[in-house]
């Protein structure tokens, strides 16, 4: 097999047990995560959205990070956490153990408010300074370009919008690395296709993922769309927990893991080497853990 087919037929998936855990009133106990995601990076994803370095008061749940990434192994699974502003930056890239750096910037002004507690303008201020900071500690970074999918605020949203926002966020930030995120669940297959269709063209050269939101029986149909608009970065949460605290459905959570392991090879995308062994591990874990909460 030539090197250019391989490249067509590679594609990549981040688990997000951040995101499915992030909004789980109860405290669930840092060696129960630990056990759970050392599972999980077992199973052979890209990468794993481990944890935010963000004000416990914001979000409780994610207030023992730096204890639960420093006693991760180390496997070919990449560590992605996400920050909100530069002090979580700079505590992130003082702890040393993520890779990966993910910051949350919506072309919705009034979600960005309530998401991180400033405004648009405020978000490119912080969205700078951490690009630079990433840059210069010789990191990667990848933008959540939240409300990507559409709008339930009455703000201003299009795909072309999307498509103009992921230009300006790679010609004046030099961001090469985007997430498309629907964040409460709004995107329908044609819209999601179309998003990333138009982000792609704006910005051939960025790599452009969906982080999306939907209903178990969605999953893969949503997948496939953005996999038609052009999209080969993809995020779900084992078992399809987690998804906004804000979206009306609380049934429209992450797309199921295990449902996007193997979808892609119905559209020409490579069979990736699973760790089965691993995975039903973690998904025994996860089975505990929540009844332990319940």
């Amino acid at each position: 097999m030539s090197d250019n087919t391989t490249a067509e037929k590679s594609w990549f998936l981040t688990d997000c047990p951040r995101d499915a855990m992030q909004g789980i009133a109860p405290q669930i106990p840092t060696d129960r995560k630990v056990s759970y995601l050392s599972a999980l990076m077992k199973v052979g994803f890209d990468v794993l959205d481990a944890g935010s370095f963000v004000s416990p008061r914001a979000v409780p749940q994610m207030s023992d990070t730096a204890k639960v990434l420093a006693a991760l192994p180390e496997t070919d699974t990449q560590i992605l956490a996400i920050v909100a502003n530069e002090r979580g930056a700079q505590d992130a890239l003082a702890h040393g153990r993520a890779d990966i750096l993910g910051f949350p910037f919506s072309i919705s002004e009034t979600f960005q408010q309530r998401n991180t507690g400033g405004g648009i303008e405020e978000g490119w201020r912080r969205l700078a300074n951490i690009r630079n900071a990433v840059a210069s500690a010789n990191r990667k970074m990848v933008v959540y370009l939240s409300m990507g999918f559409g709008n339930p605020y009455g703000d201003p949203w299009s795909p072309e919008l999307a498509g103009q926002w992921a230009e300006r966020l790679h010609g004046e930030l030099q961001v090469d690395h985007l997430a498309l995120s629907d964040t409460v669940g709004l995107g329908e297959a044609h819209v999601v296709e179309s998003v990333c269709q138009q982000v792609l063209m704006a910005c051939p050269h960025m790599t452009v993922g969906a982080h999306l939101h939907g209903r178990r029986e969605q999953a893969v149909a949503l997948m496939e769309a953005a996999w038609r608009g052009g999209c080969r970065h993809f995020d779900g949460a084992l078992g399809g927990l987690g998804g906004c605290p804000m979206a009306e459905d609380v049934l429209v959570g992450n797309l199921p893991t295990e449902l996007l392991m193997d979808a892609p090879t119905q559209w020409g995308g490579a069979m990736k080497p699973w760790d089965r062994e691993a995975l039903g591990r973690a998904q025994r874990l996860l089975d505990g853990l929540l009844l332990g909460l319940s």
